[in-house]
C-alpha cells in the first residue's frame, strides 16, 4: 500500500476515527465525516459515496459493540460505556425505551448525547438483537448522510479543500452545539412543567381521623 496516496490515509482515518469515536466518545465523529465529505467534493482523493459507506459501517460497528457490552458485559463494562452519563439520564432512557423502542435507537444516534443512553438502555433491558441491528444500521446511515451533507455544502461553496474542511467542521460543531442547547432547554422546561411527585407518607386530607 502506498501511504503517500491520500486515499490510503483518508479512508482508514475516516473509518478508524468514526469507529473510535463511536466506542469512546473522544473524537468528534460528525466533524470527521463532514471534513471527509468536504475533501471528496473539492478533490479527487476521496469518493463521496465511499465516505458515506465507510462512515455508516464504522458508526454501525461502534454502536453494535456498545450495545453488546451493555447487554452481556459486566457492571464495570457497562459503567465504562456509559461514563459521562448521569444515572438520571440512563433511567429516563430506560423508561422511554419501554414505550418507543427502536425509534430511540435512531433518534439517539442523531441527537448529541443521546446515542449511549439509548444503546445502554437497549442492552440492559434485553432489547432483541434482531430488532437492534436493522435499527442501528438505519440510524448510522441517516447520521452519515446528514453529516456528509454538511461537508457537501461547504465543498460546494469553497473550492479550496482546506477552507472547505474547516467550514464543514465548524458547521458540524455548530449544529451539535445548537442541538445540545435546545435539548437542554427542553429538558429543563419539561422538568419545570412536570407535576410534583406526591409524597406517599403524607396523610390523605380526605381521610377522617379515627378515635
Amino acid at each position: 500500500m502506498n501511504w503517500s496516496d491520500p486515499q490510503a490515509i483518508g479512508y482508514p482515518l475516516l473509518f478508524g476515527g468514526v469507529l473510535l469515536g463511536s466506542i469512546i466518545p473522544v473524537v468528534p465523529t460528525g466533524a470527521v465525516v463532514g471534513a471527509a465529505a468536504a475533501v471528496a467534493m473539492t478533490t479527487a482523493h476521496l469518493n463521496i459515496v465511499l465516505v458515506v459507506l465507510l462512515a455508516t459501517l464504522a458508526a454501525f460497528a461502534g454502536d453494535v459493540l456498545t450495545y453488546g457490552v451493555a447487554r452481556i458485559g459486566s457492571d464495570a463494562a457497562i459503567r465504562f460505556v456509559s461514563r459521562g452519563r448521569t444515572p438520571e439520564q440512563l433511567a429516563r432512557a430506560r423508561q422511554r425505551f419501554a414505550v418507543h423502542g427502536w425509534q430511540l435507537v435512531v433518534v439517539g444516534r442523531l441527537v448529541p448525547a443521546g446515542r449511549i443512553p439509548a444503546l445502554v438502555a437497549a442492552g440492559t433491558l434485553g432489547y432483541p438483537w434482531k430488532r437492534l441491528l436493522p435499527s442501528a444500521f438505519v440510524a448510522a446511515l441517516l447520521w452519515a448522510v446528514a453529516y456528509a451533507l454538511l461537508g457537501v455544502l461547504s465543498g460546494g461553496l469553497f473550492d479550496n479543500p482546506l477552507l472547505a474542511t474547516l467550514v464543514a467542521t465548524g458547521l458540524v460543531l455548530l449544529v451539535g452545539l445548537v442541538t445540545a442547547v435546545v435539548g437542554r432547554y427542553r429538558r429543563r422546561r419539561g422538568a419545570r412543567l412536570a407535576p410534583p411527585t406526591p409524597d406517599p407518607s403524607a396523610t390523605d386530607p380526605t381521610e377522617t381521623s379515627r378515635p
